[in-house]
């Protein structure tokens, strides 16, 4: 008896598994994210923690054990550095880069960077959405979701010239675009029923741009390590580092914004 032939075309194969866990993921963060406090924390933490594993995991895979005893250790410092507004929090971001560089034999600068940054940009993530409430967490989320799915259906259907072929051949100038034209998009339908300004949209552009880069350099990342994806922990997706790259290129720049023009509430 022959198998029956899939109705979608080859390069839409992954879809059907990609949505499912792109719901279940929905699912979970948007509980977490409504519920805000100790919840949006205790799953920030988390999933910072894992990312950080997988970093370690690509980087030296050969020792699992060390890695999740770093991720364990990154847990434990977070949870007590988002509660601490001291200098000696601020300090505490260097303490898992700088053990888990210490440790490695190879790619030390590799590790502290990507380490640092996803520890900067989960911190960042918790007090977005203690400091300014569901709606701009909730705007940030969806800027990153549009420029994402915007970006995935245009380069499968448009194609084109690659983005940055050199190290991610799968990026299209149609898709990338896509995805400025989608944040745009999620901008203006903010203005709707909030106070922000036209602004918004431009802004939104913008941090679409930035969460592209967030995709792009754990691109390198995986490039440089030779490596697929940074775990096989989410069907169809890869890692949690592959799922959230983007967002974290986003809250980084929001970080930045943050410190630079001295936006209250997250500014050191």
């Amino acid at each position: 008896m022959s198998e029956k032939p899939s109705v979608l075309p080859a390069k839409w194969d992954d879809l059907t598994v990609r949505i499912t866990s792109a719901v279940a993921m929905t699912v979970v963060g948007a509980i977490g994210v409504i519920l805000g406090g100790h919840w949006f924390q205790m799953m920030v933490v988390f999933v910072t923690a894992v990312m950080v594993w997988e970093l370690w995991m690509m980087i030296r895979p050969e020792s699992a054990t060390s890695g999740m005893l770093l991720a364990a250790l990154l847990a434990s410092v977070m949870s007590g550095q988002l509660h601490d507004e001291t200098l000696f929090a601020i300090v505490l971001f260097l303490v898992v880069p700088s053990i888990g560089a210490f440790y490695l034999k190879k790619e030390r600068l590799t590790f502290f960077c990507f380490a640092l940054g996803i520890q900067l940009a989960g911190w960042g993530l918790v007090h977005f959405r203690a400091d300014y409430g569901f709606t701009w967490i909730l705007w940030l989320i969806l800027v990153v979701i549009a420029t994402d799915v915007c970006g995935y259906f245009a380069g499968k259907t448009f194609g084109g010239p690659k983005f940055w072929p050199s190290i991610s051949p799968k990026k299209t100038w149609s898709g990338t675009s896509a995805g400025w034209l989608g944040a745009g998009v999620v901008g203006f339908v903010f203005i709707m029923f909030t106070n922000a300004g036209w602004s918004i949209v431009w802004i939104s552009m913008v941090l679409s741009f930035a969460s592209q880069m967030g995709d792009i350099a754990e691109s390198a990342l995986k490039r440089r390590m030779r490596v697929k994806d940074s775990s096989t922990l989410i069907p169809g997706h890869g890692g949690l580092f592959d799922r959230f790259d983007a967002l974290l290129g986003a809250a980084l720049f929001m970080l930045l914004v943050a410190y630079v023009f001295n936006v209250p509430g997250v500014a050191f």
